[in-house]
C-alpha cells in the first residue's frame, strides 16, 4: 500500500536520551525513509497506541549513537512529514535552571532560545529552494501545548506549564558561567536538542510541542558538586515512565 492507502497517523513522537522505543506499541511497522537531506536517525516505528495509529522515531538512533550536533534533523522532520504526520511532540531530556525544575520534573515549555551553532537549521539551505521566513514568535503550537498539559493533569502527572528552554550546542553539559548567562536571559530549562527541530517543524507547518523531562539541576543550580551522568540517568529514566501515560490521556481525548 502506499502512504494515501494507510490508516492517517495521529500523532509523532520524536524520543530524546532515555526514550529509544515506544514501549506499548502494538501492530508495529518499521519504515526507512529516503530523504533529501540524508538519512534520518533511523527508521520510522508506525503502530497503534490507545487506539490511534502513531509513528516514533528515536532522535538519536534507537542504540544512542548520535550526539545532539550530529542528529539530522532535517531528515527526521522530513521522514515524519514524508509519512503523513502533522502533529509531532518531541520528548527532550533537559536540565533545570529554575529552581521549582528539578530532577524528575515535567515541563510544557512555551519559548526557546537557540544558542547552538553550526547546525543546517532550514530547508532553505538547499539550491533553489523557496526561502521562508517563518513567524517564530510562539515556537510551540499552543493548541498542542495546551493538550499536553490537560492530558497530564488527566494522568495525574504533575506538569509544569510554560518556561524558556535554553537549546545548547552539547554534547559537553555547560559551565557554572554559561548557565548564569542563561537564567540572565530568561531560561528556565537548558537542552541539546530543542533546536533547530522546533523550525524545521515550523517549515514544514506541522504542529509541534515539547515535553522536557528535566534530569537534573544545571550546573550551580542544585546542591551538588559535580553532576552525575548515574543520577541523571536514573531521574530521566523516572520521568520517561511518565510519557505513554501522559500520551494515552492525550490520544484518547
Amino acid at each position: 500500500m502506499t502512504n494515501s492507502d494507510q490508516p492517517p497517523i495521529h500523532l509523532a513522537v520524536i524520543g530524546g536520551s532515555g526514550l529509544y522505543n515506544f514501549a506499548g506499541l502494538e501492530n508495529a511497522t518499521r519504515h526507512s525513509v529516503d530523504t533529501p537531506y540524508g538519512p534520518a536517525s533511523g527508521d520510522v516505528v508506525i503502530g497503534d497506541f490507545a487506539g490511534r495509529r502513531i509513528a516514533f522515531l528515536a532522535r538519536h538512533g534507537e542504540s544512542h549513537t548520535l550526539p545532539p550536533h550530529r542528529v539530522n534533523y532535517r531528515a527526521n522532520l522530513w521522514a515524519l512529514h514524508s509519512l503523513g504526520a502533522r502533529r509531532v511532540i518531541g520528548v527532550n531530556a533537559v536540565g533545570g535552571i529554575r529552581g521549582d525544575m528539578g530532577p524528575r520534573v515535567i515541563v510544557v515549555p512555551d519559548q526557546i532560545i537557540d544558542y547552538t551553532h553550526g547546525r543546517s537549521t532550514s530547508f532553505c539551505d538547499v539550491e533553489g529552494a523557496e526561502v521562508k521566513h517563518i513567524d517564530f514568535s510562539e515556537p510551540y503550537t499552543e493548541s498542542l501545548r495546551l493538550q499536553l498539559l490537560a492530558a497530564a493533569r488527566a494522568a495525574n502527572v504533575e506538569v509544569i506549564g510554560g518556561g524558556c528552554y535554553g537549546a545548547t550546542q552539547g554534547p559537553r553539559l555547560e559551565t557554572r558561567a554559561e548557565i548564569a548567562r542563561m537564567k540572565r536571559d530568561g531560561c528556565d530549562l537548558v537542552g541539546m536538542t530543542g533546536m533547530p527541530e522546533a523550525a524545521l517543524a515550523r517549515e514544514l507547518e506541522l504542529e509541534y510541542a515539547c515535553l522536557a523531562l528535566v534530569a537534573n539541576f544545571a550546573a550551580g543550580c542544585g546542591d551538588e558538586a559535580e553532576i552525575s551522568i548515574e543520577e541523571i540517568f536514573a531521574h530521566l529514566a523516572a520521568a520517561t515512565a511518565e510519557v505513554p501515560r501522559i500520551l494515552e490521556k492525550m490520544l484518547q481525548a
